[in-house]
């Protein structure tokens, strides 16, 4: 069975681990948002790319509509041809009436394809226009990700190591701690945006809140015979005598 630790004891792994994970903090602080802001850019980017290709799709869908109706313009104009030469060789009235109702339906489907030729054209240059708002919208963002980008990677080189022997560290601290410290532990860091779940007890004041530490606890956190927690914010609470012989 495992030799249960003392208060110091416990109190000297709390802060060790305090103090590998502040510094692992200030890692983070050096990065910022920047690796949010890349996995941003990186999800707009493609969502751009994605609107690229789907309006190229629609061109592409446009033009062939286009060519169709040209084709049709281009074959009634042919049979036009065709049956105002037929008339001239017409030998009876049904016939001559005949051909002129062809006559009028291959005018009609010359007005009607280029109906739908200027329509498919408006929705062409309003596709093209798009696209090229959208092409340089995509450029501004890749040149957004190569800056972020190499931002990042120039503070990584920097730190990359030191956060890993930092978090190995961190790693091989919490297993020594037992776990209701732990969690107690764990949950205060997220409770503050500075993470200091730790805090040293300066000039009779809480080091995390800064708030007055009443004298008879001041008392009881000098002995260390008991973990204590500031009343104010929640922070485990260390003499400052204890930290400096560190």
């Amino acid at each position: 069975m495992a030799k249960e630790l003392t208060v110091p004891e416990k109190l000297d792994q709390l802060y060790n681990l305090q103090l590998i994970d502040s510094k692992l903090d200030e890692i983070k602080i050096m990065k910022g948002e920047l690796p949010v802001e890349v996995q941003d850019l990186e999800d707009d980017i493609a969502g751009l790319n994605t609107r690229i290709n789907k309006i190229k799709e629609n061109l592409d869908e446009v033009n062939s509509e286009l060519s169709n109706h040209l084709a049709n313009v281009k074959n009634s104009e042919s049979l036009i041809l065709k049956y105002t030469k037929d008339l001239d060789n017409v030998k009876n009235n049904r016939e001559f009436d005949a051909l002129n109702k062809e006559l009028e339906m291959q005018k009609l489907e010359i007005q009607l394809s280029e109906k739908k030729s200027r329509e498919a054209t408006t929705q062409k240059v309003s596709k093209e226009e798009n696209l090229v708002k959208f092409e340089e919208k995509l450029a501004k963002r890749d040149d957004d990700l190569k800056r972020k980008k190499d931002e990042l990677s120039s503070i990584l080189g920097k730190t990359e190591k030191e956060e890993e022997k930092l978090l190995k560290q961190s790693a091989s601290a919490r297993k020594g701690i037992e776990e209701r410290l732990l969690k107690a532990y764990d949950k205060t860091r997220r409770t503050y945006r500075n993470g200091v779940a730790v805090a040293t007890l300066n000039r009779e004041s809480c080091g995390g809140c800064f708030n007055k530490i009443p004298p008879q606890v001041q008392i009881e956190i000098g002995v260390m015979k008991t973990i204590l927690t500031c009343e104010h914010c929640g922070r485990i609470l260390v003499d400052e005598n204890f930290v400096s012989q560190k």
